[in-house]
């Protein structure tokens, strides 16, 4: 199979790469001239109608040795089987970042093509996530992944990391966003995660073949994130997270902004509420997205709960008690009344599990899961 999926694509790199030319002056010249191979063609002074003198006259010349250094950097990953350059004309170009308002000129991207395509949501959050926050972005990506969406993040550690464990876990896998050159894995100890992600699901980078971590570069690729996916879900952030910058781009692409809400003590939770006050929707499970999102599948969807199972099948009772107890605190009744086991049948279960040490009593008439 051929990695290279435009028969222009050098030209489209070498526009890219011309100095000056950021995204809004590309448009412009692509818009006025059409294929970039019709920009350099193009006499200087038809250029210097669009854009700047500088910009015009490097246009009308010959590419720099960097130019040329860089085509033949990306022609050599190219040629490695798996590895592809999508051009903003290309047919394969995700649809979904045709409708953002800064898509990317180029994408670059190891793996399955088909998931830019599928239907997706973001799950982000805090690099420095709680232990609870990374369950929940494990096993909301695992539900949401096993009901068909792909689940897309940042390759970040924290909750990102989680997101995509979770959703290698699915049928609909995961996309990783990255903020380096894609030949590049960033941070470090993500390396092992980032081969599972190209064996099992796709990495996408818009930035050329060894562009190293810049600070300023993380934030920028979020809106692709946000952009390839129906919405975003905020799981843990601080009230300046960088989370946030994503919630707020996916809102101004139309996208639906989600929230897991948390402690009022935690300042991880901060970020969280905020986006709630600001109209994003509270989850408390997968169910409560795909609902939002109208989103239908025939895959079974994992609620945490023992809906569909029988009260005498009590060789399974305990592992669904467990499921529906998860991590977070919750009151016996509640138990109670989603199992639909009478009480001493679940009093018993409980007891159990905590003998097991799979549980633990808190005060109140609540228990919750052992890690």
């Amino acid at each position: 199979m051929s990695a290279q999926l435009s028969q222009t694509w050098e030209d489209w790199l070498r526009l890219e790469q011309t100095p000056g030319v950021g995204g809004e002056t590309a448009r412009k010249l692509l818009s006025q001239f059409g294929l970039p191979e019709n920009i350099f063609r193009a006499e200087f002074s038809a250029l210097r109608q669009v854009v700047s003198e500088r910009i015009a006259r490097a246009l009308s010349q010959a590419p720099s040795a960097e130019i040329d250094a860089q085509i033949e950097r990306t022609r050599a990953w190219l040629a490695q089987n798996g590895n592809f350059l999508l051009c903003l004309a290309d047919t394969h170009y995700p649809p979904a970042l045709l409708d953002i308002p800064d898509p990317p000129l180029l994408l670059y991207a190891k793996g399955r093509l088909d998931l830019l395509t599928a239907p997706a949501l973001a799950i982000v959050g805090s690099r420095n996530a709680t232990v609870q926050g990374v369950k929940n972005a494990e096993q909301f990506a695992e539900s949401l992944s096993r009901a068909g969406l792909t689940v897309s993040s940042g390759l970040a550690a924290g909750i990102d990391a989680a997101a995509h464990q979770g959703g290698l876990r699915g049928a609909g896998s995961t996309i990783a966003v990255i903020g380096t050159g894609i030949d590049i894995v960033y941070p470090a100890r993500n390396r092992a995660l980032a081969h599972q992600i190209a064996d099992a699901g796709c990495i996408v980078s818009e930035y050329a073949i060894g562009t190293p971590a810049i600070a300023a570069n993380f934030p920028r690729r979020n809106r692709i994130i946000s952009g390839l996916a129906r919405g975003v879900l905020v799981v843990e952030a601080a009230a300046q997270s960088g989370s946030l910058i994503t919630a707020r781009m996916a809102a101004e692409q139309g996208r639906d902004v989600f929230a897991i809400p948390g402690s009022i003590h935690s300042p991880l939770s901060k970020g969280c509420h905020q986006l709630i006050k600001q109209g994003a929707k509270l989850v408390e499970e997968a169910q409560d997205i795909l609902e939002e999102l109208k989103f239908t599948s025939n895959a079974p969807v994992h609620r945490g709960t023992l809906e569909g199972k029988s009260p005498n099948e009590p060789a399974d009772a305990n592992t669904f008690l467990l499921e529906l107890i998860g991590y977070d605190p919750i009151h016996i009744e509640n138990i109670i009344e989603k199992c639909q086991l009478d009480t001493a049948t679940v009093s018993a279960k409980l007891f159990e599990l905590e003998l097991a040490n799979k549980i633990e009593s808190l005060p109140g008439g609540l228990v919750r899961r052992l890690g």
